[in-house]
């Protein structure tokens, strides 16, 4: 096994390797002094071939969401190793792969985000003229470029501030030089910034012949970052990233450009005195996650056009006369929540069944807002207003399809609504008439055999049983089969517990395979 780990580890040396055994996550060596010293888990050793031992520090798997934020804020890239095979199904070593690299700047799950902010990634090309930029937020499918000098990319880093940022390997002085050591950064080859490379990653995704459609095909150095994004997630095992749809111009003729100094010094987004509140502090009373975030980029990025400017104010005095309209709006937007963030995990297929639902209840109150928005007496409304879209089909196959409050994970069952699959509700059916029927052998052989404290009980090791208390053995049928002595009582087991026991696990077992399938083609 350790052969297995150290083969794994050396596909990313650099990364903390959370490596699956059984019911844990455990990390060796190395790794388990840094995992041991950040996570405060105790370090401990195990054996490594005949006489030797390997430090080791592990946590339980179903604690890995209270574990990999606390790494990923450390500023540690994560190799998460997976058992790719059902331990029970093999009797050699349990096939292993990284199932995904998790870094400071790739990232969907929720402890690690902050609903307030981006988690951008940023990649910078140096080109012979101008310096290339990009930007994903993979947890929203946002993608951004741009290309100009020096300054104006520091300014888009500071204002966009990524969590991670690439950059050519070798070109680390060229990097700090320009834009400081504060970012967390990450190098890659070469080979990764060449136009052919990052060409023909992007057209491949966005399935078309050019870029020309996305007012990018000019920014040959942006078009490299960007590209080289893309790779980036190739390589960390993000490749379902069907929610990144296109690729958007950063405007600068549209803003005022903010270097750092000035953002800092009028305290627009943090403040300078320990004390103190930034400007976006004092306004930021929006209520979902998603504003929060617009927020926070309109702040950095300020209109520079009067006629937007103009559209903007009217919007917010409408809210001003029409209190009516304005609480409406509200009461439905706290029902939408961090819709954005949802569609992503359901593009990763990393949606809970909770978050399906809540998906629901977000189309569900655009609804209201829509038509809200159509009857309004303001052009910018109305212009929304018809943009919405209710997404009819997937609000109602939800609604038909899951259960109102179901649990946080599809394995636990209890998913699927009944009604949606005949093969299900029959399943179902065995399953829970099953646990009468157990009642109705209890109270018959109770009675047969004349014992009045006989039950059927169930355990992990033999099954169903039927427990008899010492005072009432000598009653017990011959028929039955002893299976367990106890201080006060004795368990037997017989051939009608048996059928039924098969019949009844049987189907508990294939209720959740069949909820799985059933719900993984519904976020298909």
């Amino acid at each position: 096994m350790m052969k297995q780990f150290l083969d794994l580890k050396a596909q990313h040396p650099d990364a903390v390797m959370l490596f699956r055994c059984g019911d844990f996550y455990e990390t060796y060596s190395t790794d388990a002094i840094v995992a041991s010293e950040i996570l405060g888990i105790t370090l401990t050793k195990r054996a490594n071939g005949k006489g030797k031992t390997v430090e080791m520090a592990g946590f339980p798997h179903h604690a890995l969401d209270t574990y990999l934020p606390k790494l990923v804020r450390a500023g540690k890239r994560v190799a998460i190793c997976d058992q790719l095979e059902d331990p029970k199904m093999t009797k050699k070593l349990v096939k292993r792969g990284i199932t995904e690299l998790v870094t400071p700047g790739v990232s969907i799950n929720d402890n690690v985000l902050n609903y307030k902010e981006n988690n951008f990634l940023a990649a910078v090309h140096f080109g012979k003229a101008s310096c290339g930029v990009a930007f994903l937020d993979i947890s929203t499918g946002e993608f951004l470029t741009a290309e100009g000098p020096f300054d104006y990319v520091d300014k888009l880093l500071n204002n966009f501030a990524p969590k991670e940022i690439l950059f050519e390997r070798g070109k680390r002085l060229m990097f700090e030089g320009n834009f400081g050591s504060k970012f967390f950064t990450f190098e890659l080859d070469d080979w990764v910034f060449t136009e052919t490379t990052a060409r023909e990653k992007l057209l491949k995704h966005f399935e078309t012949k050019n870029l020309k459609g996305f007012g990018v095909e000019h920014l040959k150095n942006g078009i490299i970052a960007s590209g080289a994004i893309l790779q980036y997630l190739t390589m960390t095992q993000h490749t379902q990233i069907g929610h990144i749809t296109s690729l958007a111009r950063i405007e600068e003729d549209k803003y005022v450009r903010l270097d750092k100094f000035t953002v800092r010094s009028l305290e627009l987004i943090g403040n300078m005195n320990d004390g103190g509140s930034s400007l976006l502090n004092v306004i930021d009373r929006t209520i979902s996650p998603m504003g929060a975030r617009l927020l926070k980029r309109w702040m950095v990025f300020p209109l520079k056009d009067k006629k937007p400017i103009d559209e903007r104010l009217n919007v917010v005095e409408y809210f001003f006369r029409q209190p009516d309209f304005k609480e409406l709006i509200e009461e439905q937007l706290h029902l939408i929540g961090d819709l954005e963030r949802i569609i992503s995990k359901v593009a990763v297929g990393r949606v809970s069944p909770r978050e399906v639902v809540q998906l629901k209840v977000a189309l569900q109150a655009i609804e209201p807002i829509k038509l809200a928005c159509i009857q309004a007496d303001n052009a910018s409304l109305n212009w929304i207003g018809e943009q919405l879209s209710l997404c009819v089909t997937i609000r109602d196959r939800i609604a038909k399809e899951i259960k109102n409050d179901p649990p946080l994970a599809i394995n636990k069952g209890g998913v699927i609504q009944d009604g949606v699959n005949a093969d299900l509700d029959e399943l179902r059916r065995i399953s829970y008439s099953g646990k009468d029927y157990l009642l109705q052998i209890q109270q018959r052989e109770s009675e047969r055999t004349g014992i009045p404290s006989l039950k059927v009980a169930y355990n992990n090791v033999f099954g169903y049983y039927i427990e008899v208390r010492n005072v009432h053995k000598d009653k017990v049928p011959p028929e039955w089969i002893r299976k367990q002595t106890l201080v006060n009582a004795e368990r037997y087991i017989t051939q009608e517990l048996k059928e039924y026991e098969e019949k009844i696990l049987g189907a508990e077992d294939k209720i959740l395979v069949l909820e799985t399938q059933l719900y993984t083609d519904l976020v298909q």
